[in-house]
């Protein structure tokens, strides 16, 4: 299994101004944080997209970019790229390029994200959130798996025996699909042959093994090779020497961060008793001392039927830089050799 962490590069945001501060220190410092985690030999780091104050990944391509050319062994992913609202063509080139920049160590994973921030942003309508995502994912699968494309569609003009470049050091380029709990978008991955990549924030991980069987049902009812079948898992998670550390480094921010995104969306206020819930044997949540965390891995793999991929996302919870790097020397020196081992 693959071990690595995802970033939104989260922004130090002064609450009373609503000004950002030390914007270009928190750049610089995330960019570090992937230099470590490549030293540590972590697998995979996963940049996300956003259009609000709260994070700077807006442009995760520069951000991956900037990484490759410090790094020599991790792959640098997208996590995810918000496909409804960009231009497959523009998406295509961009990530080439990154895939030529890293020496064959970029890839993507797309879907419709978390937010809605960047519909209004570029012009879209809500209304047409289902048919953009299809519309687009097939032009990106076209482009992908040819040099020369032949297509036309609703949302964008048509091309005709049109040449794509630059092309990627992969062939083909990975390309993941992001899905959150929707049957559609599993079942969607698996006829289309895309490796899958489940975000599960919340609630009790087991319970997504129907909708990955679906997947894989539909992957093999596809026709497609099983050897190229992956799933991978995104989780928020944090590792700190031991449990009562980690629980004390990361309950308070992160508390403080669900609670803002859920008056935004009409949730009800986490409590400590949820946060000890979901932090539990079934919970979604990693959080804990380097060999509780790998065991709980270990437990989600098995009550999903076997994942290749799993990575944590520490944003949530307001931790600092050094805590940080920590977690990730942590994940790569202990966790991760725990999970590989079996």
């Amino acid at each position: 299994m693959e071990i690595g962490f995802d970033s939104f590069g989260s922004a130090v945001v002064d609450e009373t101004t609503g000004k950002v501060l030390h914007a270009e220190k928190s750049m610089t410092d995330l960019l570090d944080r992937i230099v470590h985690a490549d030293r540590m030999g972590i697998d995979v780091f996963g940049m996300g997209e956003h259009h609000r104050p709260d994070y700077f990944d807006s442009s995760p391509v520069t951000i991956l970019a900037a990484a490759a050319a410090r790094t020599e062994r991790i792959r640098l992913t997208s996590a995810v790229t918000v496909l409804s609202a960009a231009d497959p063509v523009r998406v295509f080139q961009s990530f080439a390029t990154l895939d030529l920049i890293a020496k064959g160590r970029a890839e993507m994973v797309v879907g419709r994200g978390s937010f809605i921030d960047a519909f209004p942003l570029f012009g879209y309508d809500m209304k047409d959130y289902n048919e953009l995502f299809t519309e687009k994912l097939d032009l990106l699968l076209k482009i992908r798996d040819n040099e020369r494309v032949t297509w036309s569609g609703r949302f964008r003009p048509t091309l005709s025996d049109q040449p794509v470049y630059p092309r990627p050091s992969q062939d083909p380029f990975p390309i993941w699909l992001g899905v959150g709990g929707t049957p559609a978008s599993f079942a969607r991955a698996g006829t289309l042959g895309l490796p899958l990549m489940v975000a599960v924030i919340g609630g009790e991980t087991h319970r997504f093994r129907p909708l990955i069987d679906l997947y894989r049902k539909s992957w093999t009812e596809a026709g497609h090779d099983p050897a190229g079948m992956k799933v991978g898992l995104h989780s928020l998670g944090y590792v700190a020497e031991n449990t009562n550390q980690a629980v004390e480094d990361f309950y308070p921010g992160h508390t403080r961060t669900m609670n803002k995104i859920g008056r935004e969306r009409g949730w009800r206020p986490q409590s400590r008793p949820h946060f000890d819930a979901q932090r539990g044997p079934l919970g979604a949540l990693l959080v804990g001392g380097p060999e509780e965390v790998a065991e709980k891995i270990l437990r989600h793999s098995e009550a999903l039927g076997g994942i290749d991929r799993l990575t944590l996302q520490m944003d949530s919870a307001e931790l600092t830089h050094e805590q940080r790097l920590r977690a990730i020397e942590l994940i790569g020196k202990e966790v991760a050799p725990r999970v590989k081992a079996g």
